[in-house]
């Protein structure tokens, strides 16, 4: 009897994690639905605005920018994860990217400065001794362009840092993720070609229209002059790109969320059913025995 109790609380248990799990289903799906919308909508905006800087990256005037050189100095890495986990590969998989990254450049805890979005991706560089300068949680689904200036900002004013890597979960599909890091300082045309490239689709709605190549002039007519205007352009290209990263992750979180949620209530109603079945079997045994029991008496009193 103590072992059919044991059995049955473990079915009720594995059914209100079914329960929970399913609800945490339903709100991902909806989440996902306006964040992959919104990230796909997104990339034909990015692509166009970058694509203005794949066309000046012709000019001398661009090339002898301050952003467009390398330099020495210290790198940042703008590490974008989520604030919880239960998204199975999802903030492992983007910490790992950053991981092999700062290998890859030998990089130092002091020439690395992490900018971190997402409590996940802080916790861990903070947690290995790297210098969190910038740690934003809570992070809005709704987040504009905007509200990532300030950083941008940051990025373009401080002197030391003159390289600049951003890592996420570029979304491929609802079941597919990818962890990407790019280089955005100082900014190279083949560097926007492959971001271009990357974040198009193949087809579809939000495909490219037109797969003719880029021209790029060798000097363009600029009012008042280039110094102006690019002093306006560039750190505003860079916040779109920091920005379509953010949308990005956004849709895979929750895509990888809702997958994972998924793949838990399957497994609790899986496991219940298994219980189930042992419980009946279990209660079968015990009927039958004690049935056996009231014959062999019977027999025995006669």
């Amino acid at each position: 009897m103590a072992n059919l109790k044991l059995i049955k609380s473990k079915i009720l248990s594995y059914k209100k994690t079914g329960t929970v799990t399913h609800a945490m289903e339903a709100v991902s799906a909806v989440k996902m639905r306006k964040g992959q919308e919104r990230a796909l909508s997104g990339r034909s905006y990015a692509a166009s605005a970058l694509s203005v800087l794949e066309r000046l990256s012709g000019t001398a005037d661009l090339s002898r920018h301050p952003m467009m050189q390398d330099r020495v100095g210290k790198t940042a890495v703008v590490v974008i994860t989520s604030d919880k986990g239960l998204a199975g590969g999802f903030n492992s998989g983007v910490i790992r990217a950053a991981e092999n990254l700062i290998q890859e450049k030998n990089l130092t805890k002091e020439d690395a400065i992490i900018l971190a979005f997402g409590r996940k991706g802080g916790e861990f560089f903070k947690s290995r001794g790297f210098a969190v300068e910038v740690e934003r949680t809570n992070v809005s689904d709704d987040i504009s362009e905007s509200e990532l200036a300030e950083i941008t900002r940051m990025l373009i004013d401080r002197s030391d840092i003159t390289t600049v890597f951003v890592v996420y979960q570029n979304f491929i599909s609802t079941f597919e993720q990818q962890p990407i890091s790019r280089q955005i300082v100082p900014i190279k045309p083949e560097v926007i070609r492959e971001i271009v490239a990357g974040i198009r689709p193949a087809r579809g709605r939000y495909a490219p229209q037109n797969d003719s190549e880029v021209v790029r002039p060798a000097s363009y007519t600029v009012e008042p002059d280039a110094e102006t205007v690019l002093s306006v352009l560039l750190p505003k290209l860079l916040n779109i790109a920091v920005f379509h990263a953010l949308l990005e992750s956004k849709a895979s979180e929750h895509s990888a969320r809702m997958v994972a949620m998924k793949s838990a209530t399957d497994k609790a109603r899986d496991m219940a059913k298994s219980l189930t079945r042992i419980f009946n079997k279990v209660r079968q045994a015990a009927i039958t025995r004690e049935v056996s029991e009231i014959t062999s008496g019977m027999e025995a009193m006669k």
